[in-house]
């Protein structure tokens, strides 16, 4: 019982810190100098909107996620040389398998290539 009211009790005082915080940090009195771009003190030159290369993004895509995989791949090293475990030696080969099936994949899309 003890420990039902005092989890109400937290979530009223999250709730209500949560309103006063929003409260408090409320915009007031938009001019025309804070809703323009910054840049370095000269007029903008140009549109803040411009376009970037979709193919830039696909790859920077493609590298944190190859990135996040190489750490997840770092314990598998370890039991390779360590553990020796059946189990980890066919899991870690079945990650493996799955990364570079979708490897050939993006190569066979063509993602991969800069140019084309």
């Amino acid at each position: 019982m003890v420990m039902g009211l005092s989890v109400v009790f937290v979530c009223i005082v999250c709730c209500l810190f949560t309103g006063l915080f929003m409260m408090l940090s409320e915009k007031r009195g938009l001019d025309r100098e804070k809703c323009s771009p910054y840049e370095c003190g000269f007029e903008p030159i140009g549109s803040a909107r411009s376009p970037f290369s979709i193919r830039f993004f696909l790859v920077a895509v493609l590298f944190v996620v190859f990135d996040v995989e190489v750490v997840l791949l770092m314990p598998s090293a370890y039991m390779f040389f360590y553990g020796k475990s059946v189990l980890g030696i066919l899991s870690s080969s079945g990650f493996l398998l799955i990364l570079f099936v979708g490897l050939y994949h993006e190569y066979r899309e063509g993602s991969l290539e800069w140019v084309g």
